[in-house]
């Protein structure tokens, strides 16, 4: 839907106004009705006989597919144009499955990854109701030779050849991150007290993730800047737009009124703040603007309203998704967070309306022990590695590790260890 929406923005160019309106209005409603129909909204899990069953329930009716992945061995399940708003538990004690993993792995595709502890086989079948299905997916113990499964389709579901090469080193495709240091030229961004400014040490930030990105392969990363020169938001995002980029990470280091505040915070796009201090956060980093010409500073057309409300269910969707895994994969390498570190704003440079998009303060400069992490260079590197881990998980590049803990968004089966998330405080 992306590139749809782009090559319609293109073509829409030379059409009068009106019409150009009427086309993006008949075809927002089509998408919003598509995605309002298919909704996973309940799923249990039963163990009885040695067989495993997951039963996933629908309004609406989408195509699924079932796979076997390698290396490890895992049992696959997309579901197509379909989002989850189900709670997902950790498997009940059972001889066939270890741990579940959910989430979108394309702008079009929600999977459900189940790593086994044996050889086994798995089928689905589909319960009718009124308002929906029922997909069920049973999987059993086999003593079969590991040949390769090809996929199992339920009626009506396409086939997709990239998956039949599906290998747990390297994404299904190349994906393109842009990694936005945030500031720079006129722009100093935060100041510590000991005269730390904050757009060196975002694009320091940036240089260390997009080295780690590259050593994962499969990875293409693209920087807004690379050197100490003043960008405008809204050309920031427009990067992101250019590359057609999978995922854009704005990476900041802010500076607050209470200093006693530490740690990294993870923001998504809303209209409202989740709160003050997002509101807070949000205002002083739409504030950059302020050094850019004031033809930078008018307002947009309409149309692009328009674009951003059409796309919007399926970018915030993935937003989102993103930004709740990269908090419990920091969480699990010991990168301190403050306490609810999901949080949510009107961030001007998130607003493109077809790039999936989170904003990253990995600390604060008003904070000195905050400080003094983000000038070491282990530190930095440290963090680096474990967001383009997170990145890699999410996009299902990533080795599975050993068992561990799940959260909301069903990250399990991985290496845990001390949460470092701060207890509840006033923020």
């Amino acid at each position: 839907m992306t590139g749809f929406v782009q090559t319609l923005v293109s073509g829409c160019r030379g059409l009068l106004p009106v019409a150009a309106l009427v086309l993006l209005a008949i075809f927002a409603w089509r998408g919003e009705a598509s995605a309002r129909d298919l909704v996973i909204t309940g799923m249990s899990q039963s163990t009885e006989k040695g067989e495993y069953t997951a039963s996933f329930v629908l309004r609406g009716k989408p195509q699924t597919r079932i796979l076997r992945l390698a290396n490890p061995d895992r049992i696959a399940l997309d579901f197509i144009d379909t989002l989850s708003a189900a709670p997902i538990a950790a498997p009940p004690r059972n001889g066939l499955v270890e741990s579940i993993r959910h989430g979108l792995v394309s702008n079009n595709r929600y999977r459900f990854i189940f790593r086994l502890k044996r050889q086994a086989f798995a089928a689905i079948r589909t319960e009718e109701r009124p308002d929906g299905q029922v997909i069920v997916l049973s999987i059993q113990p086999s003593d079969a030779a590991r040949e390769p499964l090809a996929s199992v389709e339920i009626p009506g579901a396409k086939p997709d050849a990239a998956d039949s090469k599906q290998h747990a080193a390297k994404p299904e495709r190349q994906l393109t991150i842009v990694l936005d240091p945030g500031h720079g030229g006129i722009d100093n961004g935060a100041v510590s007290r000991s005269g730390t400014h904050e757009k060196e040490i975002n694009l320091e930030l940036a240089f260390a993730l997009r080295d780690s990105l590259l050593a994962k392969g499969g990875v293409k990363v693209v920087l807004t800047r690379e050197d100490d020169t003043f960008i405008t938001l809204d050309e920031r995002a427009a990067v992101g737009r250019r590359e057609r980029a999978d995922l854009f990470i704005s990476i900041h280091a802010d500076s607050i009124r209470q200093s006693a505040l530490r740690g990294a915070t993870v923001y998504t796009l809303s209209e409202t703040a989740s709160d003050e201090l997002s509101r807070q956060v949000a205002a002083g980093e739409n504030a950059s603007d302020r050094f850019a010409g004031e033809e930078w500073q008018q307002e947009k057309p309409d149309v692009f309203d328009i674009l951003l409300d059409l796309t919007r269910r399926e970018t915030v969707s993935f937003s989102e998704h993103f930004a709740a895994s990269l908090v419990h994969d920091l969480a699990t390498r010991e990168i301190r967070l403050i306490n609810r570190p999901k949080r949510s704003a009107g961030f001007k440079v998130l607003k493109a309306p077809d790039v999936p998009s989170v904003l990253v303060e990995f600390g604060f400069l008003s904070n000195r022990q905050d400080e003094k992490l983000l000038l070491d260079d282990a530190w930095r590197e440290e963090v680096a590695a474990a967001t383009a881990d997170a990145v890699m998980n999410f996009f299902g590049g990533a080795e599975e590790k050993s068992q561990g803990g799940c959260t909301a968004v069903g990250e399990c089966g991985k290496s845990t260890t001390t949460t470092a998330i701060d207890p509840p405080k006033a923020d």
